[in-house]
């Protein structure tokens, strides 16, 4: 009998929305789980978010909410995004849940009985953007690696775990099992890493600087330390110690992590784990980052992708396609949306959508919509290697998802459609139609094509599942069969002859990228040009902060024609979209004093995040940028 699955997300950070990256590792995860329904094999999927730590108090502080509020509203959004990407996860664990908070005090006091927690003074160079501790080796020229500022220096006392206790451990494991951690990269950074003097572990936080985080049971005047608290989500949402869950699915554990978060997973959780007397997990898969129009995403240059709206630009299957067929699993890779285009028009539309289309639009003209019965003999003279073609094609995309090889699976499948166009080309059904004596070889040629698509159907349905399942009732499947096994998917003949075919549909319609683009900035010049303000109090003007800028570069927005891109100086350099390119040129502005309002809130124009708004007059359909009539300071309030 085949073992169960348990598949886990890393728990999102609610510091912020979900984009891009969140978004490809839930939906890499959601695939592997709808493989392992396709074996037939049990699984357990979980995701949640992490919500504790002092980035979260910030974040909250900059909304005016509290903690608990501000948490509450960042956790539904995650969880509320996932089935709108079709993402059909197990469960959803928080670490504000009661039950995830009494494990985590459950395991800190077993640790803490054990020995392996002791209290110390420490000073040390300390992050408050990834809330830890950094060692000079760390840094990169003297500088967070993550975040680019200088660590502060912090003094404090707080309570240690001790890791450098399981170091040897830990070594002499990943060592024995190599694919412990995969790909084989990231194992070696760990080894490597694992080969300098591994420090301990700080584990708290003093009340006196944070409470929002789970007391710790053996001192009250100390919060968990983040980390410690958010990497037993992976046991507590399996009812540890003596649920059932737990003891069926733990020993099968696989993780998924960006490789952001490779040392909390891959030294600090093994370690934490065998201290704790709880059986390692299997694997720790770690994909890549996607990089945004060659650069790292980053909310500072504007470059977020958010998922959501791409997906309902795009469509949900479509998102998926071309997250799971453009990013090899461990490296990384580049998004963007006109890269998406491409592979929807060429994939999806071209290769699967017009063979589809073609396909049932025959049998509706040859056969009056009605699958033809065939003639056993003349279908396998007819096959042509196509069944063969088929089998070859499971086999590849099988052996591909069992490695993690998502890419690799799907260019399997496209190989299988492209020979499937080919075998359309060479069997000709509308010459084969002309004529009653070879109305034989048009039936079989046909079914052929039917138990085709019946196969592309079933190995699509992990990372496409609404197309698998359209495509499953335009073919005449029974929608209550599972038609994605394996099982079946290794079968030929299991289309039923005589069934009635729906109308075919366009699965794919080809999408012109420069209209969406076009439109896009027609509606972002037509809002910055003409939005007017409602009447308002002084009250309500000492709120607008208007401040003198400096414009110190500006560019024209491709396939953007009323649009620039700004770069100024009010203190800090700012990007602002402005709808001012009809009567300036970019050099005209550069070196310009302007006036901007700097807390407008933030935008996305044309895939720009825009950060404030240029102050200028719109008459007759010209505008004219307010400026000042001699130099000040960047950033100057305007009273």
């Amino acid at each position: 009998m085949i073992e169960p699955l348990y598949i886990t997300t890393p728990i999102y950070y609610v510091n912020d929305r979900p984009h891009l990256g969140h978004a490809y590792t839930t939906i890499v995860t959601d695939v592997i789980s709808r493989f392992a329904r396709m074996k037939k094999q049990e699984c357990f999927f979980l995701t949640g978010t992490d919500e504790h730590g002092d980035k979260i108090v910030r974040a909250a502080k900059k909304e005016n909410l509290s903690p608990r509020e501000y948490v509450e509203k960042i956790s539904s959004l995650f969880k509320n995004l996932w089935p709108e990407l079709n993402i059909e996860n197990s469960y959803f664990v928080r670490t504000t849940d009661q039950s995830h908070v009494e494990v985590v005090e459950n395991i800190l006091r077993k640790i803490y009985d054990s020995g392996d927690i002791y209290f110390a003074e420490y000073e040390g160079q300390y992050c408050f953007g990834c809330e830890r501790f950094y060692s000079e080796r760390e840094l990169v020229d003297g500088k967070c690696p993550d975040h680019g500022t200088a660590p502060e220096v912090i003094k404090e006392s707080n309570y240690f775990f001790k890791m450098s206790k399981y170091q040897q451990w830990l070594l002499d494991h990943i060592e024995k099992n190599p694919d412990f951690i995969r790909p084989e990269r990231y194992k070696n950074e760990v080894l490597s890493f694992l080969r300098e003097p591994l420090e301990d572990l700080c584990i708290s936080r003093p009340k006196s600087r944070l409470k929002w985080g789970i007391t710790l049971p053996f001192d009250e005047d100390y919060v968990t330390y983040v980390w410690f608290d958010a990497l037993l989500n992976y046991v507590s949402a399996l009812e540890y110690p003596d649920g059932e869950t737990y003891k069926k699915f733990w020993p099968h554990v696989q993780h998924i992590v960006a490789k952001d978060i490779l040392k909390p997973h891959g030294i600090y959780w093994p370690t934490m784990l065998k201290s704790a007397g709880i059986p390692l997990y299997k694997h720790l898969n770690v994909h890549g980052f996607w990089n945004v129009d060659h650069s790292k995403m980053s909310k500072s240059i504007g470059n977020v992708v958010e998922p959501l709206q791409m997906k309902n630009i795009y469509g949900t299957d479509a998102f998926r396609f071309f997250l799971i067929r453009d990013m090899v699993f461990g490296l990384d890779s580049d998004y963007s949306e006109e890269a998406m285009v491409q592979r929807i028009n060429s994939d999806l539309a071209n290769d699967l959508g017009n063979l589809f289309s073609r396909v049932i639009a025959m049998v509706h003209k040859y056969f009056k919509a009605v699958v033809p019965n065939v003639d056993l003999s003349l279908e396998k003279e007819m096959e042509l290697g196509l069944k063969e073609d088929a089998f070859n094609a499971v086999s590849c995309f099988e052996s591909s998802m069992e490695n993690f090889s998502f890419h690799k699976a799907m260019i399997a499948v496209w190989e299988f459609i492209n020979r499937m166009n080919k075998y359309v080309d060479v069997t000709a059904p509308w010459i084969l139609a002309k004529q009653k004596s070879t109305r034989k070889q048009l039936e079989a040629v046909i079914f052929n094509l039917l138990e085709g698509l019946r196969i592309v159907s079933g190995l699509i349905y992990p990372v496409m599942p609404d197309t698998a399942k359209t495509m499953q009732k335009h073919l005449g499947l029974d929608p209550e069969t599972p038609f994605y096994t394996l099982d079946l998917l290794r079968s030929w003949n299991t289309i039923v002859p005589e069934t009635k075919l729906p109308k075919g549909i366009s699965l794919f319609p080809r999408i012109d990228f420069e209209k969406i683009q076009k439109e896009r900035a027609d509606i972002a010049a037509s809002v910055l040009a003409e939005e007017k303000l409602p009447d308002i109090t002084l009250e309500d003007l000492s709120r607008v902060d208007l401040r003198a800028a400096t414009v110190i570069k500006a560019e024209i927005i491709p396939r953007a024609k009323k649009l620039l891109k700004l770069e100024v100086d009010i203190g800090e350099v700012r990007t602002i979209v402005a709808g001012i390119a009809n009567d300036y040129k970019p050099e005209d502005l550069v070196g310009k004093q302007v006036i901007v309002i700097a807390n407008l809130k933030p935008a996305k124009l044309m895939g720009i995040l825009s950060n404030g708004m240029l102050l200028a007059a719109v008459e007759d359909g010209k505008s004219s940028v307010a400026t000042l009539d001699r130099e000040v300071k960047p950033g100057t309030s305007l009273r």
